[in-house]
């Protein structure tokens, strides 16, 4: 199997002119690439062999540290702060290279794409084409995908005659009436994020993009108040309705994982990591699990947030050239298909959704295309880490009952305002 993917992504990485010419193959360049603790290192580490397998002049050393997005965007920081040379290559969160291009610490991949430039940011999911490109620059590219999708328990739907939810008034009184059957107090209707996190973001901005507006308009902060009232309206009244716990304000991304893998939610608002530790030997729902699309509002249409990892060359890299040839050939439709079928990341190329050796392995992929598809960037910004503050701190507020949506809506137009300005 092993030599079977090296010959794949040698054979593939062709076209897009990624072997080492005879010229510069006399030349050894060592690379050093960054990437998290969760990003399967050891995955990782087989890709950069085959990288070096095709090109004999390029040695890549990869380092691995902090578990979360947060850890590795300190320790980045730190590292790029200094202006440390001896870094090349890193993963970044989709939501930093606004960030990172403005502190000056990413290099442009627009001269090392040259005129294919446009034709391949087209290839990629549509999400990418905004969260990417800073300023007109192509300043990242993509690695693997991420969204927020509904997991839901086909075993209890199947038993009480439901169908999955394709509207947020659906699952709330689906939810509802599986509890109610089931008479289990430990059974929660639904599990989403809110506490003070980056999940937080998303929380708020599914339902009020799914009712039609938009957080900023030419780099204008202008909240649809009847939009965010009615987002916050959401969460609040399946709290109520005993459908969401009441402590909803304290659940972070992985709680709601945990409690959706031992069997006590019908729902769970998740990224794509939790389908592979639903299916997992120590699961109470392993094989009982279904995935659709966010719901929408009646008449409207479902979104989703877009989240993933992107390839990045540091500004300070002593081979930029070399980093640039390298994270293309990363961000290639062979390397999306290896990542997918080795550790069940979600590809960033429309097509590697649909091929065979991918939906083998991860056949619900199918499901997950449309959704994909349809997800949206978080807004675009050099202070993100400030505007990502500003809303998740309002949606904790407001879910814990310490802000009415009125005074959240209020702060988050002054703040972000002041932010965009």
């Amino acid at each position: 199997m092993k030599m079977l993917y090296v010959a794949l992504v040698m054979v593939l990485a062709l076209p897009f002119g990624l072997a080492a010419p005879p010229d510069v193959a006399a030349q050894a360049t060592t690379l050093r690439l960054f990437v998290g603790g969760q990003q399967r290192p050891d995955v990782m580490r087989q890709l950069l062999d085959q990288y070096q397998a095709a090109n004999p002049s390029v040695k890549v050393d990869l380092e691995t540290g902090g578990a979360t997005s947060e850890l590795q965007r300190q320790y980045l920081t730190t590292v790029l702060t200094s202006k440390d040379t001896s870094l090349d290559v890193f993963l970044i969160d989709i939501v930093n290279p606004a960030q990172y291009a403005a502190s000056g610490w990413l290099e442009p991949l627009d001269s090392y794409l040259g005129a294919e430039r446009d034709a391949l940011l087209k290839r990629y999911l549509p999400a990418y084409a905004t969260a990417d490109v800073v300023d007109g620059k192509v300043m990242a590219l993509p690695a693997f995908a991420d969204a927020m999708f509904l997991y839901y328990r086909k075993d209890l739907l199947e038993k009480h005659g439901v169908k999955p939810p394709t509207t947020w008034e659906e699952l709330s009184a689906s939810a509802r009436k599986i509890q109610q059957a089931e008479n289990n107090p430990n059974l929660q209707g639904v599990s989403f994020q809110g506490r003070a996190i980056e999940g937080a973001n998303c929380t708020f901005l599914v339902p009020y993009w799914g009712a039609g507006a938009e957080l900023t308009t030419a780099g204008k902060v202008q909240i649809d108040q009847a939009a965010a009232r009615k987002a916050f309206g959401l969460w609040l009244e399946m709290i109520k309705a005993g459908v969401a716990p009441k402590s909803a304000a304290e659940v972070a991304t992985d709680d709601t994982r945990r409690e959706f893998q031992a069997g006590n939610a019908v729902f769970a608002v998740l990224w794509a990591y939790g389908w592979n530790h639903f299916q997992s030997a120590d699961s109470k729902v392993a094989g009982k699990v279904g995935v659709v699309p966010l719901p929408a509002f009646a008449g409207g249409q479902p979104v989703t947030c877009i989240g993933g990892w992107q390839w990045a060359v540091s500004a300070f890299s002593r081979h930029k050239g070399e980093a640039a040839r390298f994270i293309r050939w990363l961000s290639s439709p062979a390397t999306a298909k290896f990542l997918a079928v080795q550790a069940s990341n979600l590809p960033v190329y429309p097509e590697v959704y649909k091929d065979a050796d991918v939906l083998k392995v991860n056949a619900w992929f199918e499901q997950a295309l449309p959704v994909v598809m349809t997800a949206r960037s978080r807004p675009v910004s050099p202070r993100y880490p400030e505007v990502s503050d500003v809303i998740r701190s309002n949606v904790n507020a407001v879910i814990a009952g310490t802000k009415t949506p009125e005074e959240a809506i209020r702060d988050m137009q002054a703040r972000l305002t002041r932010v965009f300005r």
